[in-house]
């Protein structure tokens, strides 16, 4: 601990906060109804803390006289004060106001007060580092996710039966993503204050056999970022080309070891501009501090990437596309249970797609998408030509559109549900080159992937001797057939642009719908600093 942290509560040990019972000239219960009176009042408007207290006969657990109370109170300050190693803001929960108070707190009500004043700041505090400083859902509309907020009342009864420091540290989330991102946290931090990486390269593009002072820049930058030994080439050379190739593995980038304008544009990213990544990487790490299932699916809209994890370890991983970065079709964040799939699905459009896409196509030629079937409300398909479209509107259209299951239905061959409001499942697709794209942004929402076949035998794997076997004859008889899982698997779709592996380099991506950089500027509206760049 800092030496300033450590006077700070050395000097908090020896003050006089306690409620004495008994002082010159004061009798003890007046004092005692003094002190209860002022923690009543004090809590009044936080019903969580008042029935808290009054279930404790307001008997103190920060101002109290014994060792409890100031181990209590130490650990409470310290954890406030360090705040900012978890890239909270100190500011947020009043550390000088607090600190001020506890040492003016001379009388049974100044105590009193100062009692539930550490109270509020505890509960901020603990429900901060536990589950995060905000309500997902209010910082962007494609954040579904609902943090794992713990009853408030909850913080403070384990508290007062728990070793002080011991509770603190176990509130942050003890995943080994989150004590990854605090290690990366930490040396970007270092990084930046030693002066970053070295001079940005001026270049549009650069690629092997290339000399000169953007060559030395560049070389010089991934030095300074672990990918390259020392070196004094001024060529882009073999092991130039094979650093790049590493960086743009490690940065969502098509690792074709030519430094492109999109390359170059993430080499030249400071420590700061990383920093600010991991903090939101933080912060929703936060809002997932929950068990995820020991199997459990992982789909990181930034990366493209959908994986199944085991006991911690990745199993498997396709590439994925995503939706579009438009209004109406970002794939939105949240947790569910995939429950079954269908193997020779039919497509059941969404009305918004069937009245914004295809009603204008149906209006200009009745015959147009002729692979698709219109169902009146009886079931029955609808004669095209029997019907004036142009008659219809987004509000009044009456049927529902179908593609029957085949090789070019709009979910492929299979799909894997995990049914929810928002409408979104994974599938398979017959738009096969897109998964060759760096950016993989083109779908309505719903998750594509590139092997939706090895993904069904690996999950079909826990409960058939023959998965692949199994998954081929159903597919080979063409009719829609659902198969339920035996156990159920928990699907995490997220949105990391700042994410670990268990070896190896931090990963980065771009933040493609812009959903991280609103929730960086919802934390410094909290407080939140760059403890690199203070001073």
């Amino acid at each position: 601990m800092p030496s300033h942290f450590l006077r700070r509560y050395v000097t908090l040990a020896g003050m006089t906060l306690a409620l004495t019972m008994g002082g010159v000239g004061t009798p003890a219960r007046a004092e005692v109804t003094a002190f209860k009176q002022a923690v009543a009042e004090a809590a009044a408007r936080d019903a969580d803390i008042a029935a808290f207290y009054r279930d404790t006969n307001y008997q103190p657990i920060w101002t109290g006289t014994d060792a409890d109370d100031l181990a209590r109170r130490q650990a409470l300050l310290k954890a406030i004060e360090t705040a900012e190693d978890h890239g909270l803001p100190v500011a947020r929960y009043d550390f000088d106001t607090l600190y001020g108070q506890l040492r003016a707190a001379h009388t049974p009500r100044a105590l009193g007060m100062a009692e539930v004043a550490l109270s509020k700041a505890f509960l901020s505090y603990a429900r901060d580092l536990q589950s995060g400083m905000f309500v997902p859902t209010q910082l962007d509309e494609g954040i579904k996710r609902e943090a794992p907020r713990r009853e408030r009342r909850s913080y403070l009864i384990n508290l007062i039966v728990s070793e002080p420091d011991s509770y603190m540290r176990s509130l942050a989330p003890h995943t080994p993503e989150y004590v990854r991102l605090m290690k990366e946290k930490m040396r970007l931090e270092r990084a930046a204050r030693e002066g970053g990486w070295g001079p940005q390269v001026r270049a549009k593009k650069l690629e092997p056999g290339d000399r000169g002072n953007a060559v030395v820049a560049l070389r010089d930058r991934l030095i300074a970022l672990g990918y390259l030994g020392r070196s004094a080439t001024a060529e882009y050379d073999s092991m130039l080309e094979k650093a790049v190739q590493a960086f743009q593995l490690d940065h969502g980038l098509e690792a074709d070891g030519v430094a492109g304008s999109s390359t170059i544009s993430e080499i030249n990213r400071s420590p700061v501009d990383r920093l600010k990544f991991v903090m939101v990487a933080m912060e929703r790490e936060r809002w997932l501090n929950k068990p995820r299932g020991e199997r459990h699916i992982l789909v990181n809209l930034t990366d493209f990437h959908a994986r199944i994890v085991d006991h911690d370890r990745v199993t498997f991983m396709t590439r994925s596309v995503v939706g579009k970065n438009q209004h109406d079709r970002r794939s939105p964040e949240f947790s569910d249970v995939m429950e079954h799939m269908v193997i020779n699905p039919t497509w059941n459009v969404p009305r918004s797609i069937a009245t914004k896409e295809y009603l204008p196509m149906l209006q200009r030629n009745p015959n147009a998408v002729s692979y698709l079937k219109l169902i009146d409300g009886r079931g029955q398909v609808v004669n095209r030509g029997a019907v004036d479209f142009t008659q219809f509107n987004a509000r009044n259209f009456p049927f529902d559109i179908k593609q029957a299951p085949g090789n070019r239905n709009a979910l492929g061959l299979v799909k894997f549900m995990f049914p929810n409001r928002h409408n979104i499942y994974l599938h398979d697709t017959p738009s096969k080159s897109l998964f060759a794209r760096e950016v993989r942004a083109f779908s309505h929402g719903c998750i594509r992937l590139q092997k939706p076949f090895e993904f069904a035998y690996a999950i079909l794997a826990r409960q058939e001797e023959d998965p692949k076997g199994f998954f081929h004859t159903n597919l080979k008889t063409g009719r829609e057939t659902q198969v339920d899982l035996k156990q159920p698997i928990p699907v995490h779709i997220i949105y990391r642009t700042a994410f670990t592996n268990a070896k190896g380099p931090v990963q980065y991506r771009r933040d493609i719908y812009g959903r991280d950089a609103k929730i960086w500027q919802a934390m410094v509206n909290e407080g939140v600093v760059l403890r690199a760049v203070q001073g």
